[in-house]
């Protein structure tokens, strides 16, 4: 029985999001990880361009796919996860604390409709669970730091890490967000760090550090801890802690952090529609 699942990456150059479709080779069962819903913020539109790109491979690959998976509540781009559900069945999974961001950003956007108790997601998932995919597992890490809800995802000899590890070359998620800590992403970047050498790894975004020109999303446990230039083997918590919130206090908020969030904490879906028949999202002003 292989150990080995295969891996097949979708980029989304417009936020530089790498989404996943993960199959069990032998029963061909499938989950997708972290998909992409696209958004024009000029004009507000919105389009499944990508997810159907994502479904357009699953069909003709034969796959089943079992579950939709979520990294953590994304402040950089929508979910196709509400999407993908109603067109797989698949139920959507997310961490455990994602009742934590919830509870920050559904006042911030004074979203009444959304209960903080995570019940918008099919299956809520904590440190050690695991979740059957076919001959595999899937193994379930807490990875907070950059959220409080940030979960990797083991299966078989491959880890998806979202947005807590990037390439070697760029380095490591922010930890500016409410919620977030530079000790704990530290703390989950070398428990992720401890698995064997080769396992591969699959990161959630590639933004092309100066000097690089192609992208690039799968690296491996080996090539991590010899050169990550944030927390290669050797950097001490309190360096790590110095070099992130230093250059956290240099970031600007991403781009679609208002949009994203009121939708990612209703796992996907977009708010409720007026009673004019409008669906708006809200941009609070001088908030974050």
């Amino acid at each position: 029985m292989s150990n080995s699942p295969q891996v097949t990456a979708f980029f989304d150059p417009a936020t530089f999001t790498a989404s996943y479709v993960v199959a069990d080779p032998a029963s061909r069962r499938a989950a997708m990880i972290d998909p992409v819903l696209d958004f024009t913020p000029r004009n507000g539109r919105t389009s499944a361009r990508s997810a159907d790109a994502i479904l357009a491979f699953v069909h003709a690959e034969g796959l089943s796919v079992d579950w939709l998976l979520e990294t953590h509540a994304h402040a950089d781009h929508l979910s196709a996860s509400h999407y993908l559900h109603g067109k797989t069945g698949a139920p959507i999974v997310i961490g455990a604390l994602i009742t934590e961001v919830q509870k920050v950003f559904s006042a911030l956007f004074e979203a009444d409709d959304v209960a903080p108790n995570g019940s918008q997601f099919g299956q809520l998932v904590s440190e050690g669970d695991e979740l059957p995919l076919g001959d595999l597992a899937i193994r379930v890490l807490h990875t907070p730091g950059h959220t409080p809800a940030c979960v990797s995802y083991v299966i078989g000899d491959a880890v998806f890490v979202g947005d807590t590890l990037f390439m070697p070359d760029y380095g490591t998620a922010r930890s500016d967000f409410p919620g977030g800590s530079a000790a704990a992403l530290y703390a989950s970047i070398r428990k992720i760090l401890t698995l064997p050498d080769e396992t591969r790894v699959f990161v959630g975004h590639d933004y092309l550090p100066e000097g690089r020109k192609d992208f690039r999303w799968e690296t491996t446990i080996a090539e991590q801890n010899a050169a990550n230039i944030h927390i290669h083997a050797g950097v001490s918590e309190a360096e790590f802690v110095g070099l992130r919130r230093a250059r956290d206090a240099e970031l600007e908020a991403p781009l679609l952090i208002l949009p994203s969030l009121q939708v990612n904490i209703r796992a996907g879906a977009m708010p409720p529609a007026s009673p004019g028949g409008h669906v708006y999202l809200r941009i609070p002003l001088n908030a974050i």
